[in-house]
This record gives C-alpha cells, sequence and structure tokens, in this order.
C-alpha cells in the first residue's frame, strides 16, 4: 500500500467509526475525547473545540482548555419540519450556547456542547427524526440545493435529489447509533460498505444542486456539482460537474481554489443520475491522495488525472456515457428575501439572518419568533447556502397570520432595512471556537460592513448587490474566493483582499492585497470603489470592472 498520512491509519483501524468514542465518553477526568477519536468524533457531525478567548487565562491558571464541542445535523437541502425546529430550539437552549447557527451548507451548527451533554442531544435530535451522521469528517456532507421553491415549477423534482444523493452516500456502519443511541451491536462484524470500505475518502466530499438561472447555492465550489436543465419547464436531467473547492494553505503553493468543471449531461433517469454521482465519488476514493491532506480533495484528483481521464473513468465505472453538456444560464446568485410565491401557489418568505446566527438580542427577538412560528406548525423552515431561513410551504389562508408574527418581532422591518451590501454578505464563524482560525469572521464582519456602507453612499453604490465574504483563514468555509471582495483572514485583525470574482460565482477572485488591517482596508476599498464608479461600463458589475482593471 502507497504512503498514507496518520488519518488514514485512524480510520482503517476503527472498527467502522466506532474507535474508543465509548471509552472517551467516560473519561471524566477531561472534557476533551483521545487523541484519535478527535478525528473519529468528525465522522459522527462533531468538532472538538476550545473557547479561544480563555486559552491564555486558563494556561496561566494550568487548567485544561475549555473544550466544548460544535455538532452539526444533516439537513439534505436545508429543510426541517416545524416539529423538528422547535426540537432543535429546545436542544440548543438545553446542551449549547443557544445560539442557533445556519451554515453555509444549508444546515445547523450548535457550539458549546460539553462532552456530557453530547449523548442527551444526540438523543433528543433523533427523536426528532433527525441526526449528525457524516456531516463532518471523510466522507459526503450535507448536500446542498437551491432552496426556495418559488425559483421553478421543478424545484421539489429537483430538491429530491439532495435526500436520495444524501442517503445513497450515507456511510453504512451503525456507529452512531450504537455509540449515541444505544442500539445494540448486531454481531462482531464491521459493516460492509461497497462505498467507503475501511478506508473512507482521502478528504471530505461537497455535492451542491443548483436551478438556473439563479446560483444562490454556489454550486461550482462542490466536488460534485448537478446543474439542472430545464427545458418547457420539465426537468430533462443534469450537468454533472466536478473538481470544485476552495480551500488553500498560507504558504504553500501546491494549494489552489478551483471551481467545478462541467463533465457532461445525464438524463432524467434516477438510476443513472444517482450512479453517475456515485462513481464520481469512488474515482476520488481510488485515486485520491492519501499521503498529503493538504492535497487529497478531489480538485487535486482532476487535476492530477485530467479532465478528459476522470470522465472517462467515471463512464468505465458507470456503464453508460456522459452525453454533451446542455446549455443553461446563470443570471444571478442571490436569496430571494421577502414574499415569494411558487407554481403551486405556496408562499414563501426569506428572512435576512446576518452570519446565519439565529438568537434573540440586539434588538430583535429572531429565535423567539421563529419558535413561535414553529409552533403554529403552518410552515416548514429551509435555510439558504447564504445563511439565512425561508419560511416555506405556507398556505393562502395562514400567510396572514405568519405576517402578523413577522412584523410582531420586527423581522420584516429587519429584512427590509438591511442594506444591500449586508444581504449579500457572509462569514465563516472563525473565532472564537475554531481552531484554524487566524483572525476575526463573523464577529468582525458586521463591525466592517458598518464602516463601508457610508464608503458605499458616498459613491452611490449603496444599492449595488456586491457579494464580500470574509473567512478567518484560507479555509474557504465563507466561501471568500468566490465572491466579488473577499478577505481571508492572516493574523488576528488583518486580512489578505481578493478582487475580480464574478457575481454569479462562475470566476474566482484573486488576490490584490496583503495583510491589511481595518484602516487599510476602508482606504483601499474607497479608492477602488471612485475608479469603479468614473470608469465602469454600463450595467458592468464591481466584480467584472476589477477583473478588467486590475487583475487581467
Amino acid at each position: 500500500m502507497s504512503e498514507q498520512s496518520p488519518v488514514e491509519k485512524i480510520k482503517i483501524a476503527s472498527n467502522g467509526l466506532r474507535g474508543t468514542l465509548k471509552e472517551s465518553l467516560s473519561d471524566s477526568y477531561t472534557g476533551a475525547v483521545r487523541e484519535d477519536d478527535t478525528n473519529l468524533i468528525k465522522f459522527h457531525g462533531m468538532y472538538q473545540q476550545d473557547d479561544r478567548d480563555r486559552r491564555e487565562e486558563r494556561s496561566a491558571k494550568k487548567l485544561e482548555w475549555l473544550y466544548s464541542f460544535m455538532l452539526r445535523l444533516r439537513l439534505p437541502g436545508g429543510f426541517l419540519k416545524p416539529e423538528q425546529w422547535v426540537a432543535m430550539h429546545h436542544v440548543a437552549g438545553e446542551h449549547s450556547t443557544g445560539t442557533i447557527k445556519i451554515t453555509t451548507r444549508q444546515t445547523v451548527q450548535l457550539h458549546g456542547i460539553l462532552k456530557s451533554h453530547i449523548k442527551p442531544t444526540m438523543q433528543s435530535f433523533n427523536l426528532a427524526g433527525l441526526d449528525s451522521i457524516a456531516t463532518c469528517g471523510d466522507v459526503n456532507r450535507n448536500v446542498c440545493c437551491t432552496s426556495n421553491p418559488g425559483e421553478s415549477p421543478v424545484h421539489d423534482e429537483v430538491f429530491q435529489f439532495a435526500s436520495k444523493i444524501s442517503e445513497m452516500a450515507k456511510p453504512k456502519t451503525q456507529a452512531w447509533y450504537e455509540i449515541w443511541i444505544d442500539k445494540e451491536k448486531i454481531g462482531e462484524k464491521t459493516e460492509e460498505d461497497p462505498l467507503y470500505k475501511d478506508r473512507y475518502l482521502p478528504r471530505k466530499l461537497k455535492i451542491g444542486i443548483a436551478v438556473p438561472p439563479n446560483n444562490d447555492v454556489d454550486v461550482f465550489i462542490n466536488d460534485i456539482a448537478l446543474i439542472a436543465i430545464i427545458e418547457n419547464d420539465k426537468l430533462v436531467g443534469f450537468n454533472l460537474a466536478a473538481g470544485g473547492g476552495l480551500g488553500t494553505t498560507h504558504g504553500n503553493p501546491n494549494t489552489y481554489a478551483r471551481l467545478a468543471t462541467v463533465l457532461g449531461f445525464v438524463e432524467n433517469d434516477e438510476e443513472k443520475i444517482l450512479k453517475a454521482v456515485y462513481e464520481t465519488i469512488t474515482v476520488q476514493r481510488d485515486f485520491g491522495n492519501r499521503a498529503d491532506r493538504k492535497l487529497s480533495r478531489l480538485k487535486y484528483t482532476v487535476d492530477k488525472l485530467g479532465v478528459d481521464k476522470y470522465r472517462e473513468e467515471i463512464e468505465k465505472r458507470c456503464g453508460f456515457k456522459l452525453e454533451p453538456a446542455r446549455p443553461y444560464t446563470f443570471t444571478e446568485r442571490i436569496d430571494r428575501y421577502g414574499w415569494t410565491q411558487s407554481a403551486d401557489k405556496k408562499w414563501h418568505y426569506t428572512v435576512f439572518v446576518e452570519n446565519g446566527r439565529v438568537l434573540d438580542g440586539e434588538g430583535i427577538d429572531f429565535k423567539t419568533c421563529l419558535l413561535k412560528i414553529a409552533e403554529l406548525g403552518k410552515c416548514n423552515f429551509r435555510f439558504t447556502a447564504n445563511q439565512n431561513v425561508i419560511l416555506t410551504d405556507i398556505s393562502a389562508k395562514d400567510k396572514a397570520s405568519i405576517e402578523v408574527m413577522l412584523n410582531e418581532y420586527g423581522i420584516i422591518e429587519h429584512t427590509d432595512k438591511a442594506g444591500a451590501l449586508r444581504k449579500n454578505a457572509i462569514a465563516c464563524v472563525a473565532f472564537n471556537t475554531c481552531p484554524l482560525a487566524l483572525a476575526e469572521g463573523q464577529r468582525y464582519l458586521p463591525t466592517l460592513i458598518s464602516k463601508l456602507e457610508p464608503i458605499l453612499e458616498k459613491h452611490s453604490m449603496q444599492h449595488d448587490n456586491i457579494v464580500l465574504r470574509m473567512t478567518g483563514c484560507p479555509n474557504g468555509c465563507g466561501r471568500s474566493p468566490n465572491a466579488e471582495i473577499g478577505f481571508v483572514g492572516t493574523a488576528y485583525g488583518k486580512y489578505n483582499l481578493h478582487i475580480g470574482g464574478d457575481r454569479l460565482g462562475e470566476r474566482l477572485n484573486t488576490k490584490f492585497k496583503d495583510s491589511l488591517n481595518e484602516e487599510q482596508i476602508l482606504t483601499t476599498l474607497d479608492e477602488l470603489f471612485g475608479v469603479y464608479t468614473k470608469e465602469k461600463k454600463e450595467n458592468e458589475t464591481f466584480g467584472d470592472f476589477s477583473h478588467r482593471k486590475w487583475i487581467l
């Protein structure tokens, strides 16, 4: 066997992802799990973290760092029933910091869960029909899909593929149920898993599904992307793309961000579509880099084999050829705030949730309002890839009562008043819990936007839907490489400034300046906006102008 990273050896020896997790849970002398289990716990939907704001204080007192766990739900396409929202609300209050954090992959993270609270949290979610299986780790992650049913008459048909792909690509081991739900193990033999075997994947794998003309899901940043091809309001199939991924490493030129390359078209045949996705995964499983985890994502495998060779390998395993890609057009990449109506006459209201943080305070009781709406049982909930929540599938007779509640809690006013830049901005979690963060993300971006808004007004750009994103490190969780303006943290209070990405998510940006502090960021963008407003062509976006003016 070729050279393997230490994580590969841990996976193979894990007995179907069980490891020593049961023993780790009973280690009462520490708030952490055992070293090898910190890798295995990811496959169960968790990361071990600590409060980085308190590291220095606790180290000075010779105390163990304040360990806790982040738990992420598996919600294909970001869908929740009202009773599941209620359960999630109460679990967040009893076992985590209380904040419901909407992620950029249409699911929810709860932070600050102590080790002794993990099992009760998992068991509460299980009772609500929810789980966290395979939301982290070297497996297929939460499957994303265009979120708003109002986007297309075929939205529901497309959306169903998110659940089908999620189920197909779920690990077969019953370890999650045995460890967290106390399900009895059947026999000593580890379950056979034709997809993952005992090695799982070389690294995480992400799948996204988009319904043109709106690329709200940022489909090309995924390892595997499906673009719905719709003709005469009928789904005729999907273009299949592969090789997206935004993570890089500072100082390592061998790492890079990449958008997925379209490989071909698969007709609207469920068996064929699932087979094509499945075999795209198996090629990565068998050819991906298992020695260097920094070079192990599918994008590197595509470039190592070459696009044609990767496609040929998929076709050989599928037993059928991919057809030539069908034409499609993206014209926007937005969440449709406020009320929209879908072809089935149902209503949907998209709430602006800054950086995806659902909580009470700062003048708006988001969490309480959404709980009360969920308790009515008159709507479902969908999360967007831009960290917002849609109150969805509302009948005409129930629309008024929900609108009254949204007005009573100031949600409609909040959503309507938020500026264009703020509504199109996202940030990763970063400090204080992410161990990889070099700089702030979600805690700082709202403040920076408040300082940018007067500059935008100065240049009459306050209504411009510029896509701005921030990450606390180069891993790309906040999708900053695929923005018109991207900030990538390099040190506390310092960010690389990237510009020139397009508004539709079809071109990555380029680093423009290194390690700027806040004053330098504001000064630089003021200058760039000034040039843009004077020299832009008619209807030219800031990203396109920046690419033409400063990048090419």
